[in-house]
């Protein structure tokens, strides 16, 4: 682990592989820290050759929290957006793809091979609305445009976003395990060792809650990139779950319709997440696409 100084705060990261490949930066989603993308799965991109950068997203895990600025809470949040109110967020997605950039700069990386999921994929997308040049390729996973138009999420995945997390530890990850089976799809088994163990590491490293509300008030505030994205020039390719009840399928063909000459990975059974049994789907997947952009 190491720390970066950016665009006005700090960064915790860690490198995986060898400099000389080919730099892929992974963005996690929200209130994720960086340790969901898990070990292995970072383990596979290295060995098939590529240089792996993961991040805590500014306000989660070890990377800079924006205490003393309240963001209303999540309800709240939406029934703000619906009246058209001003939301309060102290950020908005194109401050934490400038951080992402600023991470680039910190490791003398000119460009990168961009993967993203869920929050991280919109964060993805905004960096190559914004700054073309530091991305080599765009993956969006289990993403959207932000298009108001689409389907929104399932009211049984919506309901988690709702429910404050527990501060007790105990508490904390059998909250965890309720929500990621909520957010798992049903073609895949639900390991809830791997699950379990996921939260425990995450409560142990940096539990900080309070940084979840600021990041939804980020996508809200940010609007749609439905149209920037009809404007992207770069290799694009977009994969998403037939089952995701947080982020529908539809956000991720409206994607893939917005981004001229995108590629396209549906998976069958998964959801919001990303089980050990897609891994090999998708790292072949991000493999094929650095090796096509590279």
């Amino acid at each position: 682990m190491a720390r970066a100084r950016t665009n006005g705060i700090e960064l915790e990261y860690e490198v995986t592989g060898n400099p000389a490949d080919p730099p892929v930066v992974l963005v996690m989603g929200l209130g994720a820290q960086l340790i969901v993308w898990d070990d292995e799965f970072v383990l596979g991109l290295a060995r098939r050759g590529h240089f792996v950068v993961r991040f805590d997203n500014r306000d989660v895990g070890l990377s800079t929290h924006f205490d003393g600025v309240a963001a209303p809470p999540v309800a709240e949040l939406f029934a703000r957006r619906l009246k058209g109110e001003p939301l309060g967020a102290p950020y908005t997605l194109s401050d934490m793809a400038a951080d992402t950039a600023g991470l680039l700069d910190h490791l003398e990386i000119p460009s990168a091979h961009v993967v993203g999921a869920s929050m991280g994929g919109m964060i993805a997308q905004t960096l190559a609305i914004e700054q073309p040049r530091r991305v080599r390729s765009l993956t969006s996973i289990m993403s959207s445009t932000g298009n108001p138009a689409l389907p929104p999420a399932k009211p049984e995945a919506m309901a988690r976003l709702n429910l404050a997390a527990p501060t007790e530890r105990a508490a904390y990850i059998e909250h965890s395990l309720a929500t990621q089976r909520i957010m798992a799809g049903n073609g895949f088994p639900f390991d809830e060792e791997r699950v379990r163990r996921q939260a425990e590491r995450g409560y142990d490293r940096a539990f900080y809650p309070q940084g979840f509300a600021r990041q939804i008030a980020a996508i809200m505030a940010s609007g749609s990139r439905r149209e920037a994205l009809e404007a992207v020039r770069l290799p694009t390719l977009v994969v998403h779950g037939l089952e995701d009840p947080l982020v529908p399928v539809e956000g991720g063909l409206d994607t893939h319709e917005a981004v001229p000459g995108s590629e396209l990975l549906l998976i069958d059974g998964m959801g919001h997440s990303l089980p050990r049994g897609v891994w090999p789907t998708v790292i072949d997947a991000i493999q094929k696409h650095v090796a096509r952009a590279t």
